[in-house]
């Protein structure tokens, strides 16, 4: 694999049903509301958006994201921008009301300050990326988490 080039991935249990992970992943404008690391997100259409997001870095990185499969198990886009490549969550369900997560991802770094850090620090930036995806695990799994109801959390 070429020095710009990265394939990531990581793997999470969240406790919710595949089809509520499905639709919490598939509603992208809300990412905002409940994954730290992504900082806004703007619909470009029905199949396409612009994500802005920034881990531990201090760098915005803003890429263009094109619906490549919204299957319940399988959700795939294209990215463009700085990185081009793709992602794609996998959704299996492990248990009653229990979802494993697989994130994959193939990205190869095209803006000159991305192509510079691969050669310096791509250990910093894989760290970068896996400190990101622990943060959608955790928002993801509070965003999913049954909320008490009013009557509960007055008593």
């Amino acid at each position: 694999m070429a020095v710009t080039s990265y394939h990531f991935s990581h793997a999470a249990t969240v406790d919710a049903a595949r089809t509520r992970v499905h639709e919490l992943l598939l509603d992208l404008e809300h990412y905002v509301e409940w994954w730290p690391q992504v900082r806004a997100v703007a619909s470009l259409g029905p199949d396409d958006a612009l994500l802005v997001c920034r881990s531990l870095l201090p760098y915005d990185l803003e890429v263009h994201l094109h619906a490549v499969s919204r299957a319940i198990g399988h959700l795939e886009v294209a990215i463009d921008g700085p990185l081009s490549g793709w992602s794609r969550w996998s959704l299996t369900p492990v248990g009653p009301g229990r979802t494993l997560l697989g994130f994959e991802q193939e990205v190869r770094v095209r803006r000159w300050e991305l192509v510079l850090g691969s050669y310096v620090a791509k250990p910093l930036l894989r760290a970068n990326h896996g400190w990101m995806m622990r943060g959608a695990h955790r928002g993801m799994q509070r965003r999913l988490s049954p909320q008490p109801s009013a009557a509960t959390a007055a008593s």
